[in-house]
């Protein structure tokens, strides 16, 4: 017999030593469906990201219907039909069709992004479209429908996500610094932090000097947001903005400040608070009016002004949905560490399909167009990274439908401080940028600072395309431009062109 064989011989005859089995837990069902081990989470961090999302961006339920819900439209009738405003209806249907397509961005695309009404598309709404001769509420949601099964046609053909891999991925590192610069400016703003000033654009508080006791409760928020981080503390966002409601429930009580501004929208008292007043609600539930549901009209808005102006409409609303969506996807993504090595987030498709449906839901529900909001980011730093995060946000936009005193307690002032913090966090990919190289260089550099400087993501994000492809062009390396890239800078001349554009043609 071999040697070897004497071996194994023998050390089959010795006994084999029973050797403990290591217990590994089981995923939960929840843990699987959303990959939150897989993505280094736990059910707690998207609890509390759900959560902090939903408190930042929960003043939508209150400022759509003081956007949407008080003007009339060309006929003299406001939203619902009705010959006056019904601001309780409108937020009832805000916070229902937020809450059920935040649901679809949980379930379907497993990315923690949640979707409401889009600011800046609303205003646009009310005061572009609706006002035009014999135009009607109806007619302009009906636009917002068609502008979103266009998006939703773009994303089943593929097109949309062609436009998405073709952004180089230093262009989209910029997207996410200036959309956190954006949400800085607009924290430091809508807290009264940063204000107009009289010889310049912005200016500190009031005169240069913080004032008022909102202020306070900002700057309060904000320095406990960052002692909690600086210590490792979980829940540092969400705690901060409990603790800053708390003292603002406090000093409204003692001061009563009252709003900022009056029931024109004049400023009455520049000291005050500057959206709700925080106060404990006389009823902390009551009974959602939904009359605002299927107040659309698909194909009215051609008889009212023609073909012509909607396609244009339609193109403005479609190129601002677009990108925003876009940028917001990515500098979400990245701030979670969910991007490939392109800069492309998991799931692209679904999420742009869910985000491209929130946007024709949002028309159907009367409430203008749903779209992804950049307050995300805020539970992505309380660790958040599956769409568990969404889930939560979505439930809580569903109770507010029956909780919406509850909501009206917490100001400007208590969430802002959280714009701020996650606006550091995004600050820091720039290193991820090659300044060096003035072909991504510049075109980066005008991506981030058009974002906050002309309040529009649309607007950075156009710049920075179209600067891209000039640059290649006037070096010699057009070959080297991507032919979406080559489209989409054309079409965003055409954006930025489209008043010149609508006087050629004659549209009003």
């Amino acid at each position: 017999m071999p040697l070897g064989s004497e071996v194994v011989a023998a050390l089959n005859a010795q006994p084999i030593p029973e050797v403990p089995m290591a217990v590994t837990a089981t995923p939960s069902a929840i843990d699987r469906w959303f990959e939150i081990s897989a993505r280094g989470s736990t059910v707690g961090r998207e609890v509390r990201g759900g959560l902090a999302t939903f408190f930042t961006m929960a003043y939508i339920v209150v400022l759509n219907p003081l956007i949407i819900g008080t003007q009339a439209d060309a006929t003299g009738r406001f939203l619902g039909g009705g010959d006056g405003p019904n601001l309780a209806a409108v937020a009832a249907g805000t916070a229902l069709v937020a809450g059920v397509v935040t649901l679809l961005m949980g379930f379907v695309a497993n990315y923690p992004l949640a979707l409401a009404t889009g600011l800046g598309l609303n205003a646009f709404l009310a005061f572009g479209v609706a006002k035009l001769p014999e135009m009607t509420w109806a007619d302009a949601m009906g636009l917002v429908v068609i502008e979103g099964l266009v998006i939703l046609v773009l994303v089943l053909t593929g097109l949309r996500e062609a436009v998405f891999r073709a952004v180089p991925a230093p262009l989209k590192t910029a997207i996410s610094v200036g959309i956190g610069l954006f949400i800085t400016i607009v924290g430091l703003v809508d807290a009264g932090f940063v204000r107009s000033g009289s010889g310049t654009p912005l200016e500190l508080g009031i005169g240069g000097f913080l004032a008022g006791w909102p202020t306070l409760v900002f700057v309060v928020g904000l320095v406990l947001m960052i002692v909690l981080m600086a210590r490792g503390v979980r829940g540092a966002i969400l705690g901060g903005i409990v603790a800053a409601t708390v003292l603002a429930l406090v000093v409204e009580a003692v001061a009563h400040l009252g709003p900022r501004t009056g029931a024109d929208g004049s400023v009455v008292n520049p000291r005050a608070w500057g959206l709700n007043v925080p106060a404990l609600p006389d009823a902390w539930i009551s009974a959602p009016d939904f009359s605002t549901l299927g107040h659309f009209s698909l194909l009215g808005s051609f008889r009212a002004v023609g073909w012509v102006t909607v396609v244009l409409l339609v193109f403005t609303l479609l190129l601002a949905d677009f990108f925003d969506t876009m940028g917001t996807v990515v500098a979400i993504g990245a701030e979670g560490d969910l991007l490939d090595e392109n800069g492309n987030p998991p799931r692209m498709r679904r999420i742009l399909v869910v985000d491209s449906i929130a946007a024709a839901a949002g028309g159907a529900g009367g409430v203008s167009s749903n779209t992804s909001f950049i307050e995300s980011a805020t539970g992505v730093g309380e660790g958040a990274r599956t769409g568990l995060a969404s889930v939560v946000t979505g439930l809580a936009f569903l109770l507010t439908t029956f909780l919406a005193p509850v909501v009206s307690i917490v100001p400007y002032e208590a969430a802002t401080p959280a714009l701020v913090v996650v606006g550091f966090l995004m600050m820091t990919q720039v290193k991820g940028i090659d300044w060096t190289d003035l072909e991504i260089a510049i075109p980066a550099f005008l991506t981030i600072v058009l974002m906050p400087f002309t309040y529009s993501i649309s607007a950075g994000i156009g710049a920075g395309f179209v600067a891209f492809v000039i640059l290649k062009l006037a070096r010699g390396r057009a070959r080297k431009v991507h032919p979406v890239m080559w489209v989409v800078a054309a079409l965003f001349v055409v954006y930025f062109a489209i008043d010149p554009i609508k006087q050629l043609l004659g549209v009003s």
